[in-house]
């Protein structure tokens, strides 16, 4: 049978196979895998097609014997396929994932500052997409330039995305930063989906500013990377009606 399935460290609030299940007749399963056993799980080849997250996009891109234009110019991969001579093909789909959350959310970053708060593998592919729709991109890491500790040198920012795992589930009552010191913020995207309203999304709603989690990403970056598995052209009309579905699902994990 058709094998997929989601590469990562910690797997377990993931709704990933829940998603395949809606988009195509295969196995899609969960591999949790420490850094030491990433190489050797990958060029087994035991599989069709795999998601990677966090933390092992950049990571992969090694065992790849071709990439996408876009996934070599980030050097991040949450897609690989399997051709049918074994070689792995290696894309991102993320970038179709957050530039459509942009869009259904009605962000409008052109020619305005955006903090991305993390530096990994998602933050490459949030930054490209900003940088493409003509935003300024401010990069906020623990130990850069720009910082935790000196967050006052951006309270111009006129959107905040968080590309960290700080308040995914089971830490849920973390945050990165309190939205209320940006007194520009126009939005904050969150692209965490597990809890459903992050604890930035919370703070963001009490300073009046909107926001947005990253469900919607997730599903269409899914929709995407499902296509290029079977070798298709990707269906975008399902990305909504899944979206809608677990959106009225409880799906925060336990």
């Amino acid at each position: 049978m058709f094998k997929c399935g989601l590469l990562g460290r910690k797997l377990g609030h993931s709704i990933s196979p829940q998603i395949h299940s809606m988009l195509a007749d295969y196995s899609y399963e969960l591999f949790e895998k420490e850094e030491d056993e990433v190489g050797a799980f990958i060029e087994a080849k035991e599989y069709d097609g795999l998601n990677v997250t966090i933390p092992y996009k950049k990571t992969v891109f090694r065992y790849m014997d071709e990439v996408s234009d876009v996934a070599r110019k980030l050097g991040s991969i949450n897609t690989i396929v399997k051709r049918k001579d074994g070689s792995l093909y290696g894309d991102n789909t993320d970038v179709f994932g957050f530039g459509e959350l942009l869009r259904v959310f009605g962000a409008k970053p052109a020619e305005k500052k955006v903090l991305v708060l993390g530096s990994g593998g998602a933050s490459v592919s949030v930054k490209y997409v900003l940088e493409s729709v003509g935003a300024h991109t401010v990069t906020i890491s623990r130990s850069g330039e720009d910082n935790y500790n000196n967050l006052e040198k951006h309270k111009d920012a006129s959107y905040i995305v968080n590309t960290t795992p700080v308040g995914m589930f089971p830490n849920v009552g973390e945050t990165p930063l309190d939205p209320a010191l940006f007194e520009a913020c126009e939005g904050v995207v969150d692209i965490i989906y597990n809890p459903p309203v992050t604890k930035l999304m919370e703070l963001a709603g009490k300073a009046g500013i909107s926001s947005v989690n990253g469900l919607y990403m997730l599903v269409a970056q899914a929709a995407k990377s499902s296509a290029l598995f079977r070798g298709v052209e990707a269906d975008d009309s399902l990305i909504e009606g899944i979206y809608n579905n677990l959106r009225e699902q409880s799906f925060t994990a336990h």
